[in-house]
């Protein structure tokens, strides 16, 4: 039934988990529980998009980022290729030095414009994700390209439909436009579980690579494309 799948899934997301911590580096594992939403306006080709993100450098109560961001977005064709335009607020609480217990705060504010193009090959489920980045910071502004490949692969349906479960895995890479270069890469695997259509969560591992050092993320994620209407 539903709640042995679930309990099949959390398994193996955390024996992936384990496996990736026991042959990562020796830092400490974190953890990022992420909503994702995207709905559509009124049977409309516009959509709202809105994402919250609690990232923390350990399980949980030690944070790192809040991330909040939203946008609305436009279909150029129904379900496979997505312009949008958004927001985000990103509060942070770095540590001041590594080893040190001292955190500080910093606020940023951010635009940008992305395009989202999706294609199905079989049960793989293939999405690009380009992202341009304007990054108000508080002694600086920064421009970002972000791009993300991503795939999704049913394992017991033939199609992400209610009750499947699915593989989910992508790699993002960040570049800056002056400067060092390179900023940032992240790769994610993990298992999830179709609850009903268009909602979803899955759970896995993400090891986010720096220019200076990497760490282990498990993340948690709900993703919410019910449609929404405004009567």
């Amino acid at each position: 039934n539903r709640y042995v799948m679930i309990k099949k899934m959390l398994t193996i997301a955390g024996a992936m988990a384990l496996n990736a911590i026991t042959y990562g580096q020796p830092d400490e594992l974190g953890a990022w529980y992420n909503y994702f939403g995207n709905q559509q306006l009124q049977k409309s080709n516009w959509n709202l998009h809105t994402e919250i993100q609690y990232r923390n450098f350990n399980k949980g109560g030690d944070l790192e980022q809040l991330l909040l961001r939203t946008g609305i977005g436009y279909n150029l064709t129904p379900g496979n290729n997505n312009i949008l335009l958004g927001y985000g607020f990103i509060h942070g609480r770095p540590y001041v030095k590594q080893g040190l217990d001292e955190k500080y705060t910093v606020n940023e504010h951010r635009l940008f414009q992305q395009f989202t193009t999706k294609q199905s090959i079989a049960r793989v489920n293939v999405q690009h994700r380009y992202r341009f980045e304007q990054r108000f910071l508080p002694d600086n502004f920064k421009l970002r390209f972000r791009y993300l490949l991503g795939v999704t692969i049913p394992v017991n349906k033939p199609a992400m439909e209610a009750n499947a479960i699915y593989l989910s895995g992508y790699n993002e890479l960040f570049i800056h436009t002056s400067g060092a270069i390179f900023d940032r890469n992240r790769s994610f695997a993990g298992v999830g579980y179709v609850i009903k259509k268009d909602l979803r969560f899955d759970v896995g591992f993400m090891r986010q690579m720096l220019a200076q050092n990497s760490r282990n993320q498990l993340m948690v994620s709900l993703y919410n494309n019910l449609p929404v209407s405004f009567n």
